[in-house]
Order: structure tokens, then sequence, then C-alpha cells
């Protein structure tokens, strides 16, 4: 038996979806990307608020992860309850009825012929 792992509440500080991008789509998309590990035998019913600094909270995004499994999520494919805004900084908070752990990862193509990726834990509370 695996030890539960992880935490129930994350925080992402520093989002930023970079805009506009340059290259081909999807694959040179610029994106913020959650990275979601459930190790545990229960399914992972994942909420995600998204806090801006000029704005109100938008959330919850709904966000499963089943048992024994990763999710990778692109913030960029989230639109319910609205799409999160391009070129923004935003910070969320990531709350799951069982211990996750999640991984927070960057593609930015915002300069002609040049990639940048950026990766960092969240921050578990």
């Amino acid at each position: 038996m695996i030890p539960d792992v992880g935490a129930r509440v994350w925080v992402v500080p520093g989002g930023r979806i970079p805009f506009p991008a340059h290259g081909a789509e999807p694959e040179f998309s610029g994106f913020d990307q959650l990275c979601i590990l459930n190790a545990t035998d229960e399914e992972a019913q994942v909420s995600l608020d998204v806090y801006y600094e000029d704005a109100e909270p938008v959330g919850p995004y709904r966000i499963p992860v089943g048992a024994r499994r990763i999710r990778h999520i692109r913030l960029n494919d989230l639109i319910d309850p609205e799409a999160i805004r391009l070129d923004r900084p935003y910070g969320c908070l990531l709350r799951s009825p069982v211990p996750v752990v999640v991984q927070f990862l960057r593609q930015d193509t915002r300069l002609p012929g040049a990639l940048g990726l950026a990766t960092t834990l969240a921050h578990p509370t």
C-alpha cells in the first residue's frame, strides 16, 4: 500500500498565460499547465479558483483526476465558468478531497524563433 502523498490544498501564485504565440498551433502555443498526481485509491475531484489583481476570483473549475493517475491541464483550455484571461497575472488555489501533488509548467513562445519552458512545484498548504 502506498502511503498518502501530497496535500489537499495547493497554491500557484505566479500565473500568466503567455500571449501572443509564434509558431505552429497547437505545438507552439504559449500556455500554463497544471500537472496533478493522484496516488490514492479514490478519484480526486479537484476544484480550482483563479484570482486576478484587478477582478473578482473566478471558479470553481472542476478537474477530475482518476485514482492512481495523473492529469495534465492546460489552463488555456479551461472555459467553464469562463476562459482564463491571456497575458494577465493570476494566481490559483486548488482544493482536493484526497491528497494530490501539483506541478506548474509554462511554455512561452512570445519571441519569434524562441521557446521558453519553466516548471516548479506548486506550494502545498
